[in-house]
């Protein structure tokens, strides 16, 4: 066996003989459906397979070179040994699930009541003309079973609801994925997983969009323009007493078209509860771009991979501000440092570095806050609470040097010296030391 440039030369056939001998696998296994509202869909029961060492496999770590590199041996086990549940499987859930399964996650449960339809194919990840009328987890099924067999794989056609819960939630999954577009079921997933303490990943609407560079992740509590997570918001303090701890992905860009009549065969306008399937679920009338849901649900797949490979990734903080925004914040620092030393000669950041400081390393909130409670809209509304100082007093004010805190907390950092800090408040200390020594590595100092 010779390899080269990553790839096995000689494995051509051997691929192609996998392949057919999954497609076989599927179609004997047969992959059918009774009961649009609840049947599970049979096909590779590898049960055994997900508690094991994928990896020592010869093709599947061949498969899954890439991210062995990017994450380590180590780190790609934890994935491939982790279970992860994605509910809702059309434009936005197809995808983050076809990533999770190409990134090596060692089982999946698929779960969606609805069927591939025509207009589904303008976002759906891997459906094609010969798979519409039949059930979106079925479709997934039988495409991911040739692309990484060994994946253990159940897909239930069901709707999720309370009667279903147990059936979908139970087995202490790794995480889930929430790619629901219907508030009622929506809200009821997000309450069953914050109560069942499952780590959760929610998708809001990706519809009626087209700005790719706009979409964020961030608590439930900091996503903006989007009617959804408005509604859900709403409806889980209201009806659950939650207030935000939900990660979610959003667009920051207003939606450019708003829900369509519905229009029937004749073309007049008619009722669309008429054509659900099931009550209480729209009916096609939302304007899509194929593309961004689809990056909606490669963004969630990133998200959720990474979390379980224990890799942490910094996302972009919420923070809607102008270069104003940081002008008052370096003029601020400017007068402080006037006040204080008398002169501002060792002020050595410019506007750029200022925003730099204030939203690459401090993240919009204070130095002070451990948890990302206040990033983003909630912080931004006190900016006139919130100033630069320097951590060092003897040093100059530079990158490296400056911490963001509110007036209050300014005044007591600068009555205490950094050795005072150091013993009274060690994990303080260090936190801020290690935020810092980044920036002289950004900057080369």
């Amino acid at each position: 066996m010779v390899r080269f440039g990553g790839s096995w030369s000689c494995f051509g056939l051997c691929f192609h003989s996998l392949s057919s001998q999954a497609s076989s696998k599927a179609k004997g296994n047969g992959l059918v459906s009774e009961n649009a509202k609840g049947c599970t869909v049979s096909g590779n029961q590898n049960h055994g397979m997900a508690g094991l060492n994928l990896l020592k496999d010869e093709i599947v770590s061949e498969q899954l070179t890439r991210n062995i590199q990017f994450f380590g041996l180590e780190s790609q086990q934890k994935v491939t040994a982790s279970y992860v549940v994605v509910i809702g499987l059309g434009g936005v859930g197809s995808h983050a699930a076809s990533m999770l399964l190409r990134s090596g996650v060692g089982r999946l449960l698929l779960v969606d009541f609805d069927q591939v339809s025509l207009s589904s194919l303008n976002r759906h990840a891997v459906a094609t003309r010969a798979d519409v009328g039949i059930p979106k987890a079925q479709c997934l099924k039988e495409h991911f079973l040739s692309i990484f067999p060994e994946c253990h794989i159940d897909a239930k056609v069901l709707l999720y609801d309370a009667s279903s819960e147990e059936e979908i939630l139970s087995g202490n999954p790794d995480f889930v994925l929430d790619c629901i577009d219907n508030i009622d079921t929506k809200v009821a997933l997000l309450a069953a997983c914050v109560r069942r303490g499952l780590k959760v990943l929610s998708a809001t609407g990706a519809g009626a969009r087209a700005d790719p560079t706009r979409i964020r992740v961030a608590d439930l509590k900091e996503s903006t323009n989007d009617p959804l997570s408005r509604a859900v918001r709403h409806r889980l303090r209201r009806d659950h007493g939650i207030d935000g701890g939900i990660p979610v992905v959003f667009s920051l860009e207003k939606p450019k078209a708003k829900l369509l009549p519905f229009k029937g065969p004749s073309g007049e306008e008619e009722n669309p509860s008429d054509y659900q399937i099931v009550p209480g679920f729209r009916v096609r009338i939302i304007p899509v771009l194929g593309t961004v849901p689809a990056i909606f649900g490669q963004v969630m797949a990133s998200y959720v991979v990474t979390q379980l490979a224990g890799v942490q990734v910094q996302t972009e903080p919420v923070v809607n501000l102008d270069m104003d925004h940081y002008r008052m914040l370096h003029q601020r620092l400017i007068e402080h440092e006037e006040s204080l030393y008398g002169t501002a000669m060792e002020v050595r950041v410019d506007i750029e570095e200022v925003m730099y400081v204030a939203k690459e390393l401090w993240h919009g909130r204070s130095a002070r806050e451990q948890s990302p409670k206040d990033v983003g809209r909630g912080m931004w509304r006190s900016v006139n609470e919130l100033m630069l100082v320097r951590w060092d007093q003897e040093k100059p004010a530079t990158v490296s040097n400056l911490i963001l805190l509110k007036f209050s907390e300014a005044d007591e950092h600068e009555s205490s010296t950094l050795d005072d800090i150091k013993e009274k408040e060690p994990e303080f200390f260090r936190r801020v030391t290690s935020v810092l020594k980044r920036a002289e590595l950004d900057f080369g100092l």
